[in-house]
């Protein structure tokens, strides 16, 4: 048989990792990523970028551990290389402060990052209403870097990038095998899945080099992120705002909280300001589906439902839905002759 052929549509960060697994570990495959838009203009790139896993309560946590593990893994061995700065990653020290003791004051997380402890009292004097909070070593993933990368890698290993826009999924029939939905709070409309909704969030970059270490304010309402070339300053959360224009008063606010935190900040230069729609669902959808449509058959493999930790477990989503497709993959190659000419 042929190379069968599998579409990703969604170029975030989850499409194209997914995209580069599937390429790299499926045999006898070819991949097409197919999406509106492509970086820098996917929600990606305003992702903070920050490996943190702030997710749902319903999601099990060994899956998160998992997810969280496999991605960090794999963002540490670029930090380790001589590329690191080229594809956007660094290693961040830094602060996340709490009003009061978290139901957990230890995370699952905390033997996953590179180091982790309670902050002590003369850390806490830093931020006056701060009661608590955690100082840890984690990574940070610049996807305006990244996700060009990342191209690249699924170019090198024979795949395609491909501009549109899909409304149904039967749109791709007789042209994939195997489709990929990675296509984030897109999903809502494309599966009809009332699960998934947006939470928009606005960022400011500003330039203020001096700022070596993260604060984050443990309910994610304020954080600043120093990166390689900026510093991301944040955030809102708000549900089911569609908006993706940037509001001046937000960005009054965000700027105002953030100079409350880190006050030399307002002596920096704003470089960029951007809004992105969190896709968050309280279950992350990572699973296989078949649909059938007049005796044809097509095969999906769903990877949505990230939230805001998509840079954080993007690698090892990826990963498990790359064994997915590969289960597809054998099952249709299994298939009477006959039954595959109805694919």
């Amino acid at each position: 048989m042929d190379k069968l052929r599998v579409a990703v549509i969604g170029a975030g960060v989850v499409g194209l990792s997914t995209a580069v697994h599937i390429a790299e570990s499926v045999p006898d495959c070819s991949v097409t990523v197919i999406a509106e838009k492509f970086s820098p203009y996917t929600t990606s790139d305003v992702a903070a970028g920050i490996l943190s896993p702030h997710f749902s309560r319903e999601t099990p946590v060994e899956l998160q551990k998992r997810w969280f593990d496999d991605t960090f893994a794999h963002i540490y061995s670029i930090a380790q290389s001589e590329e690191a700065s080229e594809i956007g990653v660094q290693i961040l020290s830094g602060w996340e402060i709490f009003k009061e003791t978290p139901m957990e004051p230890i995370p699952f997380w905390s033997d996953s990052v590179l180091a982790f402890r309670i902050m002590n009292n003369a850390e806490l004097k830093r931020f006056p209403w701060a009661t608590f909070g955690w100082m840890y070593t984690t990574l940070l993933c610049e996807c305006t870097s990244y996700l060009p990368w990342l191209e690249k890698r699924l170019k090198n290993a024979g795949g395609q990038l491909q501009t549109g826009k899909i409304t149904n999924f039967w749109e791709l029939d007789g042209k994939y095998e195997i489709i990929v939905n990675c296509s984030g709070i897109g999903a809502r409309a494309l599966t009809g899945d009332v699960n998934i909704y947006p939470v928009r969030g606005q960022i400011r970059k500003v330039h203020a080099p001096w700022l070596k270490h993260f604060v984050r304010v443990g309910d994610g309402t304020s954080y600043i992120y120093p990166g390689i070339s900026a510093v991301t300053l944040g955030g809102t959360r708000l549900q089911n705002d569609w908006r993706m224009s940037v509001d001046p008063s937000d960005s009054e606010r965000i700027f105002s909280r953030c100079c409350a935190l880190e006050p030399s900040l307002t002596c920096s230069r704003k470089l960029f300001e951007g809004v992105g729609l969190r896709p968050v669902r309280a279950v992350l959808r990572l699973e296989k589906e078949k649909l059938e449509r007049d005796g044809r058959q097509m095969y999906l493999v769903h990877n949505y439902g990230h939230g805001g930790a998509g840079v954080t477990f993007h690698w090892g989503t990826a990963k498990e839905a790359a064994q997915l497709v590969q289960e597809c993959a054998m099952e249709i190659r299994c298939q009477p002759i006959h039954s595959k000419s109805k694919l």
